[in-house]
């Protein structure tokens, strides 16, 4: 049976006070740290966020990345949920195509044949993925520094991160300046918050690719952790994963998830968009009581520790990712390697290729306007020892 979206109607605890608060019982906090230096002499910081609860996220200043989300079991154990390296040095080398936890821009996902027309101008991209264009090129964003400032809000603690990308870089019109507020709210949830201004009509799509793997970084397969998608349909693709242009019903497919199904019980299948892409690397188009809400996307829910990951977004679509290419060259922060579906990603963007489909959402940004956008991951379990689910 289909998805009732009345079911996930947002609790008041999606506040955006932005004023300085106390909070209840544990004091939040946010403390940081060296972590190292780029090639160029910048100083690389790792930042911890941790709520009234304890929970705790950590990213760097190097590409936004997130490093560590620790949340409770139903026991109320913690264990860290997200894949990731223990250095920086490791994240520059192995992760330059992995892309864990970082942030992603100035476009998330692929752009055909590396290459949009914009106001009657082509504009050349380029070509790190196959013939196409992936995840912001050879530097994106994720391979930038950002600034951090700190941010305590009225429901938790977070940082405001900042970078501005100039003119012309790999390849996109205008400079863009850019803010990403992570908060970790005191009821478990992570809330990501980009924004973006330009001084050309340009090009933009942002998303976070964190690495889920609910019963713990490094604990093996997401196979048997059981997926909800609240989407009738996804964009087939052809095989270098572009878009054909199509929207195509799930129904009587293996990219139905309208009902919870484990992650593994139809990633083998013969059906050919999963073929083409060793697994799933798809976007789904979501189902949205309006366009720019903040509505239920998707629920991940691991059956032996409890855990829960419910995912809000104001984004048209979810990309679903199995980690098809983790191939077990790689150690992880656990000290283990990662292979194929240790973890799986739910990238909220728009539809990928959207700059050469007209009839997918748009993506175009002009002088004037103001990007917004905003995702929430929300922690919990299957026992509510101390809250309860949506």
């Amino acid at each position: 049976m289909p998805i009732d979206s009345s079911m996930w109607s947002l609790a008041p605890w999606l506040g955006t006070a932005l004023a300085l608060a106390t909070t209840r019982g544990r004091a939040a906090k946010l403390d940081h740290g060296a972590y190292g230096t780029t090639k160029d002499g910048e100083q690389v910081e790792i930042y911890t966020l941790t709520n009234d609860h304890g929970m705790v996220v950590k990213f760097l200043s190097y590409g936004g990345i997130i490093t560590e989300i620790d949340v409770p079991d139903r026991q109320g154990q913690l264990a860290n949920v997200v894949l990731g390296f223990r250095t920086l040095e490791e994240y520059k080398t192995n992760g330059a195509s992995i892309y864990f936890g970082a942030l992603i821009g100035r476009y998330a996902n692929r752009i055909g044949q590396a290459r949009f027309t914009l106001d009657g101008h082509e504009y050349k991209l380029a070509a790190n993925n196959g013939p196409n264009f992936l995840h912001g090129g050879n530097v994106g964003f994720d391979k930038q520094v950002w600034r951090v400032e700190p941010l305590r809000s009225n429901d938790g603690v977070g940082a405001t991160l900042t970078l501005t990308s100039p003119d012309g870089q790999e390849g996109f019109p205008g400079t863009l300046t850019v803010r990403v507020t992570y908060t970790l709210t005191n009821d478990d949830a992570l809330r990501i918050t980009y924004e973006a201004r330009t001084d050309k009509d340009t090009v933009l799509n942002l998303t976070n690719h964190s690495y889920f793997n609910l019963a713990g970084n490094g604990s093996g397969t997401v196979e048997d952790q059981i997926l909800t998608i609240n989407a009738d349909r996804f964009t087939p693709t052809d095989a270098t994963l572009i878009p054909t242009g199509e929207l195509s019903p799930v129904n009587g497919t293996p990219m139905d998830f309208r009902t919870a199904t484990s992650i593994g019980a139809r990633l083998r299948s013969s059906f050919q968009p999963l073929v083409y892409a060793h697994g799933y690397d798809h976007n789904w188009v979501l189902n949205k009581p309006s366009l720019g809400a903040l509505s239920f996307a998707a629920r991940a829910y691991e059956p032996r520790s409890g855990r829960v990951l419910d995912c809000y977004t104001t984004e048209p679509g979810v990309q679903v990712y199995t980690s098809n290419f983790l191939d077990g060259s790689h150690v992880g922060s656990a000290g283990r390697t990662y292979r194929q579906t240790d973890g799986f990603a739910l990238e909220t963007q728009n539809f990928p290729d959207s700059p050469n489909k007209p009839q997918f959402p748009t993506t175009e940004l002009k002088p004037g306007q103001t990007f917004h956008s905003e995702t929430v991951f929300r922690f919990a379990t299957d026992r509510p020892f101390r809250r309860s689910n949506p």
